[in-house]
């Protein structure tokens, strides 16, 4: 019999040491998920520029309308139609391209130089220039921290499938915190380049320490609240004993400290608004990734446990953060004399 190659997306997921039993479903799942890929992208261009101008709330709006419909449809899909895996995929391209064209409907009907026509766009250089400077250093260290968590789930599948379960629904409450103080980043990012390109220097300083401390307690509380109702909230995903345990293992480690993480983003949102775009993305490569990659090599090659693996969640978030406020403090002072 001639040998046939693996479908591209198999042969991805054998490198990130996928247990067999689920490589198909996650196969599946990926083809699909990947086609929505532009309706997410649009709809995070299109948030960006209703929140640059001071409009959060419609962003999140939409987001809860997808949300939603993505819960309603993978009801629908999974209880009634039974396509398990397809049909969560499926649910959830749909919802982001409900979330896409509403952002394109509410830009559409603005007024003013936000108003948004297709037979209207035309290409700028020099804007484009401008925000790739900015844009591209974020979207590097986006696409190599994506290959730095490659490493760490192919890490996490050696344990074998409930490990990962366990491992995957923990994560989905994670996001939920993470997008929390998400919404902090971005807060400090807006408020901060708005006050720097008004020359408002005094103010940033302000804005900072303020989105530090919501940041803190956001994530405090959520993640805290995360790891105490973890029994209740992995049920949704699993009722195996095993996967539950393996989830709760996660939060006990990650979500309660999830905070130095918002910490940590925050500084980055304050470092960028100010016109530093390189800086940050070269000390969050090395302090989350590098070290991360070397920690698993080094320490978890030697304590292969999962406590061994998820305590270099936290570790390197605070390497991290403290080496970002060192950064912010040199720019702070360099802006003063400047002004």
């Amino acid at each position: 019999m001639d040998w046939v190659a693996p479908p591209p997306w198999n042969i991805q997921l054998e490198l990130m040491a996928t247990p067999e039993d689920v490589i198909d479903l996650s196969s599946l799942y990926m083809r699909i998920y990947f086609a929505g890929m532009p309706f997410f992208m649009v709809y995070n261009f299109g948030a960006a520029i209703l929140r640059s101008i001071g409009d959060t709330k419609r962003p999140l709006y939409f987001l809860m309308v997808s949300g939603i419909i993505n819960v309603l449809f993978n009801l629908c899909f999974v209880i009634v139609f039974h396509m398990g895996v397809a049909g969560v995929a499926l649910a959830t391209i749909i919802s982001e391209g409900i979330s896409a064209g509403l952002i394109l409907s509410c830009l559409k009907h603005m007024d003013g130089p936000l108003h948004f026509e297709l037979k209207d766009m035309r290409f700028h250089k020099e804007l484009a220039l401008k925000m790739l400077e900015v844009g591209l250093p974020a979207g590097l260290q986006g696409i190599i921290f994506s290959i730095s968590n490659v490493l760490i789930q192919s890490s996490i599948n050696s344990f074998g499938s409930l490990v990962m379960a366990g491992n995957t629904a923990a994560s989905n409450i994670e996001g939920f915190v993470y997008t929390s103080m998400n919404a902090v980043y971005q807060t400090s990012l807006s408020f901060t380049s708005q006050n720097f390109g008004a020359r408002k220097y005094d103010r940033i300083d302000k804005i900072l320490l303020e989105c530090l401390a919501i940041v803190t307690v956001v994530g405090l509380v959520l993640g805290q609240g995360a790891y105490f109702f973890g029994q209740q909230l992995l049920s949704i995903y699993s009722s195996d004993k095993s996967v539950i345990q393996f989830g709760i293992d996660r939060l006990a480690i990650i979500s309660t400290m999830y905070c130095l993480c918002g910490i940590m983003d925050t500084l980055v949102g304050s470092l960028r608004g100010v016109g530093y775009s390189i800086l940050p993305m070269l000390v969050s490569l090395t302090g989350v990734c590098v070290i991360r990659v070397i920690w698993i090599f080094t320490v978890f090659k030697s304590v292969h446990t999962t406590f061994s693996l998820y305590i270099s969640y936290p570790i390197t978030w605070v390497i991290t953060l403290v080496a970002h406020g060192i950064c912010f403090m040199v720019v702070r002072k360099r802006i003063r004399r400047v002004a």
